[in-house]
């Protein structure tokens, strides 16, 4: 119950439930695995055309995920099932459980992204997406008009 001194947060493994009571927000999830408190940490990147993005996304398939661009935010998002039967030698089931999970994160990248623009690829189970930077238009520098 002592605080890990090499996780992110301090109170992390303080708040933990060690007697398995609460839901399984901690510890080993039966959908996502024992780092599902990891899941969609973002990296993002600036570079001189473009934005990087790197979400961590381990455990899932390329279908599961699916990255969306509506007004102005891009969505990613990604969900997962699973279902866990246990039988006796006459059929009948002793345990039937299942399990289904959706996580997604949003970003502001402006209007004037359009999805074509946009690339994507799914690799070790990190989403990488770029994202063109949109040209600002220069507004006119101000000048002073007379009242007459």
């Amino acid at each position: 119950m002592l605080p890990s001194i090499f996780s992110e947060n301090l109170f992390d493994d303080f708040f933990a439930d060690p007697f398995g009571m609460m839901a399984p927000v901690h510890g080993n999830d039966p959908l996502y695995g024992k780092h599902a408190r990891n899941l969609m940490k973002t990296d993002v990147r600036e570079l001189d055309k473009s934005y990087e993005l790197d979400v961590d996304l381990p455990g899932f398939k390329k279908d599961e995920i699916h990255v969306d661009l509506k007004d102005g935010y891009l969505t990613i998002g990604a969900s997962k099932g699973l279902d866990k039967d246990q039988q006796d030698e006459n059929g009948k089931y002793i345990r039937r459980e299942r399990y289904a999970g959706v996580c997604s994160r949003s970003f502001f990248v402006g209007d004037a992204i359009r999805p074509e623009d946009i690339s994507a690829k799914y690799e070790d189970g990190i989403l990488r997406l770029s994202v063109p930077k949109t040209v600002h238009k220069e507004l006119p520098e101000a000048s002073a008009i007379t009242i007459l």
